[in-house]
């Protein structure tokens, strides 16, 4: 017998436990024989990381996905999998050291690297443990690390491969640098800063007593009405701290104020360094003064103008943000000896950039260079594990030439061999494609993957797979043996993850495991990394893969791309504001399986997740429901009978089921298959609630209790059989449960999430219209009950009026139920409605509800009206809140979005009062 109630902290270790004792979820683990493959490689999650609710979110999606075509009886492989994460990693076991007062360098580079091994062996992967309590069916025994011996083996391969072929190379260009963690980062480790700065408009003085008109004066049309002649350029910098590194000023072609100064020279304060004035683009000459001071070095927008001008790039910067001009060559080329120079060189060579900022600033004021400053409120990029401004950074790093490899990349996509689902993302991937730039591969750490490239004496390189190969290739360079010394950069960790959907099944060996599950089958993922590493495995994937005609492979047929998950009122989630949801306190307090459904329903195309604990504490409720369903069948008698066959039930009610069952089941696995989570766990819910729960369970009540044994025989076994499938719809969704439930049904053997999934067939028609005619009728009548606020006790007969076809005979078949469960005490046919009744219609016939034997009139109608003029004035409020421009623009989002739920509430309340006033009027 079932315990009373489910207790989801003691039944979820041990459903676990079963599965892990059965290898249930090993690659192939309840596949037909022959069985078609399906592979989903897991997003690898940082071995420093911790469950978030994005996590849970991703990954309920895929192990739906898994569980559903391990039930089809495919081949299943769920490939787990961390990534070693250079920069996060490096980070904690430095903290760590720096605890006991040591540092990296101290240690060196062998020893560091072995305690960061010892780190992880011992609390890394901790959110392993946390997928599997959410109920991922990964196959464990297979788990894969991007620094493991056989994906070091790939990554060397690939590189080794791609130099050889030309597209991988070392290039001197502008990367994104963080000065305190001392290396180059991706653009996604860079987060944007909302910072109130300043607007600093500095005179540049043009050369040899050059002059230009400036206009000063202007109509109400903008055309200048006055001019005034000026020896110098107005620039207007947020970064005083770069100048010293300017090479050049730009102006629009089409600006008119400067066309005349186009090819002169403007000298730079402070140095000495004469500048030509170029025309370019990029300048807005609307921003500013439309004069921009170029600084190729230390901008990225500069280089790319630098390139196309010819501007000299001077990196004026170490890597740690100090200024650094004495002995800089690059600074000092060209410049005439003086003393503003060598007051400069003093005052800010070794300096920190924000304290040269200051100081640039003060001394450009006392040379009555400064014009004027602005308050400006700007986004600074910042790095998101240092916390420090980023620096654009000059340095020579190791780049793919992601050009070659993306254009089969975008082929594939145009040409529909992959799909993005929603289909608008693809625009994204094809903009990010289109328009790619090398991607610096390098990173200037010591945790990770070592790039395989050895200098000779005279610097040249030497790229291989081992020491000895490079050594051996030297050896035929020089003619000698000579010492070689390796490359101390890693690979960006994008690099090795780029390899995950290869990589992880063994390539480059040809193992029977990549050639049965490669390609993969679909790939869960978040909009934020499409470019970084969907676009790039992608990439790796043709590049690499082929079939056995030389055809490029994709690494996958689908990217499903997900939304965030925010708050309840639509905010995103971030520590700063409070309002982080820990997915694993969500599954202390409500279990896994309520907090796996909630984001499951929830989870519509395009649309983000908004949160609400309530939402999982009300799926909770759902799981409890069929519990107690469950439990009820039990103490009904309903048993699993062997061989029961659909087709043979006699009972309306029954056919009627079996015939929702099938409806289910169709919108469920169309669900499933078309990536529209949210449709397929609402259809699945719909049935189980409303249908099986609230309507057939309660039907069947006389029949269970009844005396025909006949009929409860058949309606215990079909109500068995029901639940089984309901069993299996569910389980994807609601894992431990479902097979908490299927276990303890007597005559049960195997687990649950190997049987085959529901197919779809029994229909009756004509018994599913009937039973939903019946379902109808005493809903509309409940609900014109509960508006009019009818005492539940309070019982009157109804009055069916215009019945003409089967409802007379439906009436007298189901005369019981209808007085059982809407509370009257007779039906009568009659011609015309009684007076002083509520009317509802449902096909064809009008039910009624003489209202003056249930309430009294008047009073109901005093207390609808009340109600009704508070909500009006509620919602009148409300919008007029809403059309205030001002609080929309100067209101935090979530409160202007909690304010738009509540008028849709009250809208809805509103409507509801309306139409029962209406109701009780015409009773009236």
């Amino acid at each position: 017998m079932l315990e009373k109630n489910y207790n989801a902290a003691q039944s979820e270790p041990k459903i676990a436990q079963k599965w892990e004792e059965a290898g249930a979820f090993k690659a192939g683990a309840g596949a037909k024989d022959d069985a078609d493959s399906y592979c989903i490689v897991i997003p690898p999650p940082n071995v420093t990381g911790s469950l978030h609710m994005g996590h849970a979110l991703n990954n309920t999606l895929q192990d739906i996905l898994v569980r559903f075509e391990r039930m089809r009886g495919k081949d299943v492989l769920w490939q787990p999998g961390m990534d070693h994460a250079g920069i996060a990693t490096q980070m904690v076991v430095e903290r760590q050291l720096m605890e006991r007062q040591e540092h990296r360098r101290t240690l060196g580079r062998e020893k560091f690297i072995e305690r960061v091994w010892e780190w992880k062996d011992e609390s890394g992967g901790a959110i392993f443990n946390q997928l599997r309590r959410l109920g991922a069916s990964c196959d464990w025994s297979r788990e894969r690390f991007t620094m493991d011996d056989g994906l070091s083996k790939a990554v060397l391969e690939v590189f080794v491969t791609l130099y050889k072929e030309g597209l991988i190379y070392k290039d001197k260009r502008l990367v994104n640098w963080d000065p305190k963690l001392n290396t180059a980062i991706s653009d996604l480790e860079v987060e944007q800063v909302d910072t109130k700065g300043h607007l600093w408009h500095f005179r540049y003085p043009l050369e040899d007593g050059v002059t230009y008109e400036h206009p000063v004066e202007f109509d109400d049309d903008g055309k200048p009405t006055a001019w005034e002649t000026r020896p110098y350029l107005v620039v207007a910098t947020t970064r005083p701290e770069t100048m010293l590194g300017d090479t050049g000023v730009a102006v629009h072609p089409d600006d008119e104020r400067y066309k005349s100064i186009v090819g002169k020279h403007v000298v730079l304060p402070l140095v000495g360094r004469r500048m030509p004035i170029v025309a370019d683009e990029y300048p807005d000459p609307e921003a500013g003064t439309g004069a921009v001071k170029m600084t190729p070095a230390h901008d990225f927008n500069d280089f790319d103008v630098g390139k196309r001008a010819g501007l000299r790039a001077v990196n004026i910067m170490t890597r740690d943000g100090h200024i650094t001009l004495k002995g800089n060559e690059d600074f000092l080329e060209g410049l005439p000896q003086s003393d503003e120079l060598a007051q400069t060189l003093e005052a800010y060579d070794g300096v920190e950039r924000f304290a040269v900022r200051k100081k640039i600033v003060e001394r450009m004021e006392e040379l009555g260079l400064l014009e004027k400053v602005e308050a400006h409120k700007h986004m600074v990029p910042h790095g998101d594990r240092g916390g420090v401004p980023i620096e654009p950074y000059l340095t020579d790093q190791w780049y793919v030439n992601a050009e070659v490899l993306a254009a089969p990349a975008i082929a594939s996509v145009r040409e529909g061999r992959t799909a993005f689902v929603p289909k608008n993302w693809e625009k994204t991937y094809f903009e990010w494609m289109e328009n790619i730039q090398p991607w610096c591969i390098s990173r200037q750490l010591w945790w990770g993957h070592q790039i395989p490239a050895w200098y000779g004496p005279d610097g040249t390189v030497f790229v291989e797979r081992t020491e000895d190969e490079a050594l051996a290739e030297a050896h035929k360079y020089y003619g000698k043996s000579v010492e070689l010394t390796r490359d101390e950069d890693v690979l960006d960790t994008w690099f090795s993850s780029a390899l995950w959907p290869f990589s992880t099944l063994g390539w480059p060996e040809q193992t029977p495991e990549l050639k049965h599950y490669y390609q993969t089958d679909v790939l869960v993922t978040g909009f934020d990394i499409i470019f970084f590493w969907v676009a790039r495995m992608m990439m790796m994937g043709l590049h690499f893969m082929k079939d056995d005609s030389g055809t490029p492979l994709e690494p996958f047929h689908t990217v499903y791309v997900h939304a965030l998950v925010r708050d309840k009122n639509g905010a995103k989630m971030s520590k700063s504001k409070g309002n982080v949801i820990d997915p694993l306190e969500l599954m202390d307090e409500y279990g896994a399986d309520a907090l796996r459904f909630t984001l499951a329903i929830m989870a519509a195309q395009g649309r983000d997740v908004k949160l609400d604990t309530q939402r999982v504490a009300g799926y909770r409720n759902f799981g409890t429901k069929l519990w107690n369903a469950a439990r009820f069948a039990e103490m009904n008698g309903v048993a699993r009978k062997e061989g029961f066959d659909p087709s043979s039930v006699e009972l309306t009610i029954n056919q009627w089921i079996l015939t929702e069952l099938s409806r289910t089941i169709e919108d469920v696995t169309s669900g499933i298959e078309s990536f529209r989570f949210n449709e397929a766990a609402a259809a699945a819910y719909r049935f189980v609630w409303n249908q099986f729960c609230d309507w057939y369970l309660e039907l069947l009540k006389p029949v269970f209790s009844g005396e025909n044994e006949h009929q409860k025989k058949e309606a215990q076994a079909c109500g068995a059989y029901v639940l089984d499938e309901v069993y299996k719809l569910l389980h994807p969704f609601m894992p431990f449960m479902t097979e908490e439930l299927w276990d303890q049904t007597p005559g049960r053997k195997g687990l649950l999430c190997h049987e085959r999934w529901p197919a779809a067939g029994y229909r009756n028609e004509e018994a599913a219209e009937e039973i939903n005619w019946l379902v109808d009728v005493i809903s509309e009548l409940r609900s014109v009950r509960s508006e009019m606020n009818v005492p539940p006790s309070a019982v009157s007969p109804l009055v069916v009026v215009g019945a003409r076809d089967k409802t007379p005979m439906r009436l007298l078949r189901h005369d019981p139920a209808i007085k059982r469960l809407a509370r009257v005490d007779d039906v009568i046919l009659e011609q015309n409605p009684p007076k002083g009744s509520a009317q509802i219609v449902v096909g064809e016939a009008t039910y009624c509800l003489p209202l003056g034997t249930l309430i009294d009139i008047d009073v109901e109608k005093a207390r609808l009206q009340k109600a009704l003029a508070k909500v009006s004035d509620d919602k009148a409020k409300v919008a007029k809140k809403l059309q205030n421009e001002k609080f929309v623009a100067n209101a935090r989002p979530d409160v202007v979005e909690a304010e738009r739920g509540r008028l849709r509430d009250l809208e809805r309340q509103h409507e509801k009062l309306s139409s029962a006033l209406a109701n009780i009027t015409e009773a009236g």
